[in-house]
């Protein structure tokens, strides 16, 4: 970019950047969130289609779930990194409606468009949807429901019901909500500390069970170890059982085959004493983090202490939280009160596939989830399936707050913010009519998605709730619209009102962007000399000469 002065030439931005502006600039980042917001629609509603996505090294993913689909795409355009963003937050804080949320969000900006094309400018249509949302939230608190347990079932089934856990829908649904109750804790429900999903070879998804404690996916450490611990001592280590390597380079020299025995003698006297030690504080066993090398386990297995080494870190946080155990970084300085507690620990399993449960825990809340499927694809979708279902019991357990399902909020909403949009003076009542608009692409979706004519099912909708019945939704089974409370279709509260949230503020986002400057790629080659790993914090890497 230059500018004139005195008839020279200014140059202000890099000759290797491209620029775009204006109304081209806007054109393609709605364009480029609106094919993300396309791509994903065909998933909603409880008959969406699913998406195969495969990496370049064949590994694949089979799934409807918005946030995975959007995770795992090569997604390269920054606006469209944003939408991938809305899906992450509202994964993050409602635990459903992803797609939704996208769907949302692209909609406002292809409407959007159409406005700034009649000379609407951008910033009145950011200020137009910022007035519709906070208007929207006023409104679905108004119609939300109170809820009850009875309810959470039905919340459940709503979530598992168009996946892969549609296979075995009513005993899943059974066990999201003891899992949820089982592990609500000062009324809140954490599922990502305290429930541990494991995936078991054969059987059938309607054979995945709850167990009241931690189950993890690894053998004992030796065959000769007790299988089974009764009123298990827990020891939890950050360090290894095994023959210290010195932290500095050094040498032993050996002069003799007596000298190397010696120091075999002396390595193996230090494990032993370690284990003597560990044996002494009361432990009977053993989880780490590192390894168990052969002297280790000689001497565990001579004190009849069951040990299990290489845990993940995921592992060792639920394990702590169950039974109370804290992390020691020395063998030799486990203490009593260092030491969890669980009535039983043990060792289960077929031939070569074995695992650990850790049972009767000090902390009940920590659980765990055995999925049983012959396909890791399946069983994959419905971990994802399950994660979602058990976030939006917890949303209600929470909350205590319902809305019917099926695209019914959504209708109701588009209806009240159109009366709302009269009320209003400026240009602004133009964005919020388009608001509205994008709102009803919801249940528009869900009836394409099942085959049914969206002209008509909007239409009927809007009959009903203008007539009163503001709890109307799409029944996709039936064709017809139908009251969702009646047929138990309904979400939480937390969802809706965060799709609002998060769909509004990227859709603004994206409008107040009028300018796009863009740099060539680079490669290593082009890096700048101050920024090579050669170069690192302006300390020159000595030279080591050449090959």
């Amino acid at each position: 970019m230059a500018g004139q002065l005195t008839g020279q030439p200014i140059i202000i931005l890099d000759r290797e950047k491209t620029r775009t502006q204006g109304k081209e600039a806007l054109g393609f980042n709605i364009t480029a969130a609106k094919a993300i917001s396309d791509a994903v629609r065909t998933t909603l509603g409880p008959k969406g289609m699913d998406k195969m996505l495969v990496n370049p090294v064949g590994d694949m993913v089979i799934t409807n779930d918005g946030a995975t689909i959007l995770k795992e795409m090569d997604i390269k355009h920054p606006a469209d990194k944003m939408m991938v963003e809305i899906a992450s937050t509202q994964e993050d804080k409602a635990g459903d409606g992803t797609t939704s949320a996208v769907v949302l969000a692209g909609e406002l900006l292809n409407k959007a468009r159409i406005l700034v094309e009649q000379n609407v400018h951008p910033t009145t249509i950011t200020r137009g949807y910022s007035l519709a949302s906070v208007k929207a939230l006023e409104i679905l608190d108004e119609i939300a429901i109170s809820a009850s347990d009875e309810v959470l079932a039905n919340i459940a089934k709503t979530a598992l019901t168009g996946k892969s856990a549609d296979l075995a829908l009513e005993p899943l649904v059974q066990l999201c909500v003891e899992v949820a109750q089982s592990i609500k804790e000062g009324g809140k429900v954490n599922v990502k500390e305290n429930i541990n999903i494991i995936h078991q070879r054969g059987g059938s998804i309607k054979d995945t069970k709850f167990v009241h404690g931690v189950v993890i996916d690894k053998a004992r450490a030796h065959k000769n170890m007790p299988r089974r611990v009764d009123n298990a001592k827990i020891a939890i280590l950050d360090t290894g059982i095994e023959v210290e390597k010195t932290k500095t380079e050094s040498k032993i020299q050996i002069s003799s085959a007596g000298m190397l025995s010696e120091a075999r003698l002396e390595e193996s006297r230090l494990v032993e004493e370690k284990v003597e030690a560990l044996a002494k504080s009361g432990a009977n066993v053993v989880f780490t983090e590192k390894g168990i090398d052969d002297i280790g386990m000689h001497y565990l297995n001579k004190k009849g202490i069951f040990a299990v080494r290489r845990c993940k870190d995921e592992e060792i946080k639920k394990l702590i939280k169950a039974t109370g155990a804290r992390v020691v970084s020395k063998v030799d300085g486990v203490e009593e009160d260092d030491l969890g507690k669980a009535d039983i620990v043990e060792e289960r399993g077929v031939g070569n596939y074995k695992m650990v449960y850790v049972e009767g825990c000090r902390n009940p809340k920590a659980v765990s989830i055995l999925i049983y499927s012959g396909a890791e694809h399946v069983a994959d979708e419905v971990e994802r399936a399950l994660d979602d279902a058990l976030r939006v019991v917890g949303d209600v357990i929470e909350d205590g707050k319902i809305v019917a399902g099926g695209g019914s909020p959504e209708i109701e909403l588009a209806m009240k913010l159109r009366s709302y949009a009269t009320t209003l003076s400026g240009r602004e009542q133009l964005a919020v009519l388009a608001y509205a608009d994008a709102l009803e692409e919801i249940p528009k979706g869900i009836s394409e998605n099942a085959g049914l004519d969206a002209i008509n099912t909007i239409v009927d909708l809007r009959n009903m709730h203008s007539e009163g019945s503001s709890t109307a939704g799409v029944n996709v089974f039936t064709g017809k619209a139908e009251d969702m409370l009646l047929l138990g279709i309904v979400e939480p509260l937390r969802v809706k009102t965060q799709i609002i949230k998060s769909a509004t503020d990227a859709a603004n986002m994206i409008l107040r962007i009028d300018d796009i400057l863009m740099a060539k790629e680079t490669g290593m080659m082009d890096v700048k000399p101050e920024h090579t790993a050669d170069y690192y914090d302006g300390i020159q890497a000595p030279n080591a000469g050449e090959d």
